[in-house]
């Protein structure tokens, strides 16, 4: 990569922070792109350049979150350890937990208000955190720590039932932080199970 090329990346990288971090406190319909821009500084014409328009910077800023995410998960996944401390990590993971609940208001803003980053969100459940789960599912069974008799069609099931039931924007609000760990930990241990360990 050339010198021009790294000095692109980097102003693209500027932008989709700036961006990510007025989304999340504003909203998407309250940001306009001059607002990025400054506090990016960059031009509007660079922002413009680049994406376009501003629904397809929001799409840009929305995937390669969701990228990054995916990228926090994969070293768990891949790792040596025992299905219950990879299970474990993944879903209480500080780092993991604090974008869950520090982005609250930027998944909020862009569920509800832009219907095609709602379909791209749903596409990479499909494609990415779904085989991704089924693949820990699939090891906790070779362990023997999950119910062999369970089929995957329940399992896939449970787990849409999961991301239907923490769907709702209101459930990402500042009161509701210890109900998501609860729910993380209903959906990993059932009614009766291991405890949260709190960290």
């Amino acid at each position: 990569m050339d010198g021009f090329e790294r000095r692109k990346e980097q102003k693209k990288r500027n932008i989709r922070k700036a961006a990510f971090d007025l989304f999340s406190q504003y909203g998407v319909q309250r940001v306009s792109i001059s607002e990025i821009a400054k506090k990016a500084n960059v031009s509007q014409v660079t922002i413009y350049n680049y994406f376009g328009n501003k629904s397809e910077l929001v799409k840009y800023v929305v995937k390669e979150y969701m990228n990054d995410i995916a990228k926090d998960f994969e070293p768990f996944l891949n790792s040596d350890l025992p299905f219950p401390e990879k299970l474990e990590k993944i879903i209480f993971n500080k780092k993991t937990a604090g974008q869950l609940m520090g982005d609250k208001g930027f998944f909020e803003v862009v569920s509800v208000q832009e219907p095609d980053i709602q379909e791209y969100l749903e596409e990479y459940a499909r494609t990415k955190a779904l085989p991704m789960m089924l693949e820990l599912v699939e090891q906790g069974r070779k362990e023997g720590y999950v119910n062999p008799d369970i089929s995957t069609d329940a399992i896939l099931y449970y787990i849409q039932m999961f991301r239907d039931a923490t769907s709702n924007p209101d459930l990402f609000r500042d009161e509701n932080q210890k109900m998501l760990l609860d729910l993380a930990s209903l959906f990993a241990y059932g009614l009766i199970g291991k405890p949260l360990e709190r960290k």
